[in-house]
């Protein structure tokens, strides 16, 4: 056993056994004995023995947090287990320390984490990792075709909040902190998000769901923590926090919901409810295909305020979305855009905008530099043979 501590007044001498066990003894003579003492014990007698028979099974740990109420929780492996620092060791988050097999801290290696893998938490995976500043020659709105009702309603919620802010203030009203942007997949609402941060001047945090969710405890609650206390202090003075597939960390919770879920649900309701909106100009945007899926607290005012939805394109969206691929690529002045456009009920951006591909596809094999009208009425009939993977309701009929 291990002498962990002596009281004076009465003697009483308290141990430690090897496998993390406590005990006490009473009438020895304290005065022989010290902290940290190793005595071996047998028929109720005992003697003191050299330091050197404490048995040394001893681990690495990273110390992942430390509890308000002063509990250390060290890393092993996949699991966090509860450290004891009887030495009173200056143990910071994060540092690397050596224990026994009672969990007990015997020293620190490093202030800095050491693993011999890589882990979600590290300086590699920081929130700078998710930002991407305003270029000069970036994209504008006219590099989005169609939707114009949509892009009018999001330039008028989402600009106005960056770009006329002391406006907002002296009136009074309270900020928008979210908008949340609905719709089939392939329809533009991550297009459109970059392009408002573009054209805002906003630092972008372009973020996918199921990209920050991790397996760790804690992890991706910790990493949503700094995603928002960096863009609070964007240098640009104003962010835009984009979630993709924000149903991946705001599911519905229910009875059946993993408690981890439930944990990652309400670290983002408190996210959005307390970031401080008053030094920077931050709103959240965030995108889903499975509106019906989200939490409903997600939905409340005061969270994401409003919901712009993309549905499919109409014949003049289309239209648009096509015409707009003429601006960068290099082609016809007589390709059938209007034939194509009429051709192509219910196809989503995505989907006519792949016709492009395939025309430079067609164009380049046969050695020319140009896309030509035939090539662009070919590439419309190789992409209209692919499988439709699902069928999705139109945004409003031709």
């Amino acid at each position: 056993m291990k002498v962990t501590y002596i009281d004076e007044e009465t003697g009483t001498v308290f141990l430690r056994l090897t496998d993390g066990r406590t005990a006490k003894i009473s009438g020895v003579d304290s005065d022989a004995l010290e902290k940290g003492d190793v005595i071996f014990s047998s028929g109720g007698r005992w003697k003191q023995v050299s330091n050197d028979a404490w048995p040394r099974s001893l681990h690495v740990s990273v110390v992942r947090d430390i509890l308000e109420n002063g509990t250390i929780l060290g890393e092993f492996g996949s699991t966090l287990l509860p450290l004891s620092n009887p030495e009173g060791f200056p143990v910071q988050k994060n540092a690397t320390v050596e224990v026994d097999g009672a969990s007990v801290i015997q020293r620190i290696l490093s202030d800095q984490p050491i693993r011999v893998r890589l882990h979600p938490s590290d300086e590699d995976v920081s929130p700078a990792s998710f930002l991407f500043k305003p270029k000069e020659d970036g994209l504008t709105f006219d590099d989005f075709g169609g939707y114009r009702d949509v892009v009018a309603r999001a330039k008028q919620l989402i600009e106005t909040q960056l770009e006329r802010r002391a406006e907002l203030d002296e009136i009074g009203a309270r900020p928008i902190k979210g908008i949340l942007f609905t719709g089939p997949p392939g329809t533009g609402k991550t297009h459109l998000a970059r392009i408002i941060a573009q054209q805002s001047g906003a630092d972008f945090y372009d973020i996918s769901g199921p990209e920050i969710v991790t397996k760790w405890v804690g992890d991706t609650e910790d990493i949503l923590r700094k995603i928002f206390e960096h863009a609070n202090k964007s240098e640009a003075g104003k962010a835009i926090i984009f979630f993709d597939e924000i149903d991946s960390i705001g599911e519905s919770r229910a009875g059946d919901t993993h408690e981890s879920s439930r944990r990652l649900v309400a670290q983002f309701l408190t996210l959005m409810d307390g970031f401080d909106s008053s030094k920077n100009a931050t709103i959240v945007i965030a995108a889903t295909n499975r509106a019906e899926a989200l939490d409903p607290a997600l939905m409340r005012p005061g969270r994401f305020d409003w919901e712009i939805e993309f549905g499919l394109p109409t014949v003049v969206d289309r239209w648009e979305i096509l015409k707009t691929g003429t601006r960068k690529i290099s082609c016809a002045a007589d390709l059938p855009l209007w034939d194509v456009a009429l051709r192509t009920h219910n196809w989503s951006a995505a989907r006519l905008s792949s016709i492009w591909t395939e025309a430079a596809l067609i164009a380049a094999g046969d050695g020319r530099k140009l896309i030509a009208s035939e090539d662009f009425a070919q590439a419309y009939e190789r992409v209209a043979r692919r499988p439709e993977r699902s069928k999705v309701r139109a945004r409003r009929d031709d």
